[in-house]
């Protein structure tokens, strides 16, 4: 069997292949593997079309601009971000996944059946985490895995925090009770 059509990938080979590519990303990029910078940074991008001045004069948005050009670096991290809903619907196309479910049946419920309430705490919650992974320096991504490779004590600190404040969130939103419902 092709392993691209199938639905479920072995773990333990896509860890693999996550580390290989985290050397190729150090050994050729001299950057760790990351989303985040780029999620934050294009925003001063596209409003630096507009209001360079303002890009320029905001003291995150212009370590990322490329003073003699007046421009953004738009690098490898930017069309990774780019790529992974791209290669996520291709996967899911190569697998012939059939399965789509808008409203989970814990979130149902806990917060009952509308998608439009879904998607916005999804979306907040999103918001919320890339807040947090800037503040922290970076994203799961580029803690969790570059930084955990690495060994650094400050990404194995935000591994650690994030999965237990997930941990924590979910018994908030859901209880003991939600497991019946999983």
């Amino acid at each position: 069997m092709n392993p691209l059509t199938r639905q479920r990938w072995n773990p333990y080979l896509v860890g693999i292949g996550i580390g290989i590519l985290s050397w190729i990303t150090f050994g050729v990029m001299h950057k760790a593997l990351g989303t985040s910078t780029t999620i934050a940074a294009t925003p001063g991008a596209i409003i630096g079309i507009v209001a360079p001045e303002h890009v320029q004069n905001n003291s995150y948005w212009a370590k990322y601009l490329n003073a003699e050009k007046n421009e953004f670096y738009f690098d490898w991290q930017f069309f990774l971000v780019i790529s992974l809903p791209i290669g996520a619907y291709i996967g899911m196309k190569l697998s012939g996944e059939k399965f789509k479910e808008s409203v989970p049946a814990l979130w149902a419920w806990r917060f009952g059946p509308s998608k439009t309430i879904r998607y916005a705490a999804a979306f907040l919650g999103g918001v919320i985490l890339l807040i947090g992974a800037r503040m922290a320096g970076g994203c799961t991504s580029g803690h969790g895995i570059s930084g955990g490779l690495q060994l650094a004590v400050s990404s194995w600190a935000f591994f650690f925090a994030m999965f237990g404040s997930g941990v924590v969130t979910a018994f908030a939103l859901f209880g003991l009770k939600g497991r019946s419902h999983v």
